[in-house]
């Protein structure tokens, strides 16, 4: 009884372990609180916070974003068939596989879960009042748009053009959530400007971890377009934009947000040199986390400035 127990678990994880990379299930905490410190900043202008609000808000993040995942992996399902290098993977993705390129997952499958997870999100979406529901179904429309069009693009140009236009999904998702709360106001508008640089310097680390695959897969990324070390100078420009819209972001911002806002900065900084001085794949991917751990002192830092 025992064995027969034992086996049926590992085939349900064996079952359900592409479907969590298929999510990256691991990342799952960070969508809420980057999409939440947005609302709790609005709460700070607007009120109207209320358990259920915030719960609605959770939800919506982790559809929403979860979707945009899938979608990403849908529409690159045969470049991924290329992929030789399996670190970033493995960064990304609990079990470092990529399912619908390793056939683990179908696409049909994909698709549905994809259409589900943003339908959820848009089920959600409609509880909220008028005019804040219409604020998210297009800022969510328009995400996915970015996203599908980012890949294709991405494909065929010879000017970073979808990188620009496919980075505005991410850069929403905090506006977002403050939009669940708050109106489009210069708050909304700073965190925009604010976050929108790091989206593009983020993306430029990212393709620098990933260049190996980039090369057999053949798309237009910032490397691929610029070279290492033309990318380096992409992610130290867009820094620099970024730590300038967070003066200005930081006159919304209470003490804790601030403080979180210049640790972030700090991560940020020192990312920059170390690819500065070794624009390399390792160096990539050694400094990506530096990234994620100040976009989490960012959100997390206006979450508990709203808190205590």
């Amino acid at each position: 009884m025992y064995g027969t127990n034992a086996h049926r678990g590992i085939r349900m994880r064996t079952a359900l372990a592409p479907y969590l990379d298929l999510v990256r299930v691991h990342f799952a905490p960070a969508w809420p609180l980057l999409f939440c410190s947005g609302t709790l900043l609005a709460a700070t202008a607007y009120g109207g916070l209320s358990g259920t609000v915030l719960l609605t808000a959770v939800l919506i993040a982790l559809f929403g974003f979860t979707a945009g995942l899938v979608l990403n992996d849908y529409v690159d399902r045969d470049l991924d068939r290329r992929d030789v290098d399996p670190r970033l993977s493995r960064y990304w993705r609990p079990f470092g596989t990529r399912p619908l390129a390793e056939g683990t997952v179908s696409p049909e499958r994909a698709r549905l879960l994809a259409v589900l997870l943003a339908v959820a999100a848009g089920a959600l979406i409609l509880t909220l009042p008028y005019p804040h529901s219409v604020y998210l179904l297009a800022i969510m429309g328009w995400s996915y748009l970015a996203e599908f069009s980012y890949q294709r693009l991405k494909r065929r140009q010879r000017h970073p053009i979808a990188q620009l236009l496919g980075r505005t999904d991410f850069a929403l998702f905090p506006v977002a959530g403050y939009l669940v709360l708050g109106h489009p106001d210069s708050a909304a508008l700073l965190y925009f400007v604010f976050f929108y640089p790091f989206a593009l310097a983020h993306l430029g680390v990212n393709d620098m971890a990933d260049i190996t695959n980039d090369r057999a897969r053949e798309p237009r990324t910032i490397p691929v377009l610029y070279g290492m070390a033309g990318t380096a100078r992409w992610v130290l420009a867009f820094s620099l934009l970024h730590g300038a819209a967070a003066v200005l972001f930081a006159g919304f911002l209470g003490p804790l947000a601030r403080a979180g806002l210049v640790a972030g900065l700090a991560c940020v900084m020192v990312a920059n040199l170390l690819l500065l001085r070794r624009p390399e794949e390792a160096i990539g991917l050694r400094v990506l986390p530096l990234f994620h751990v100040a976009m989490a002192l960012y959100a997390g830092g206006i979450v508990v400035d709203y808190l205590l």
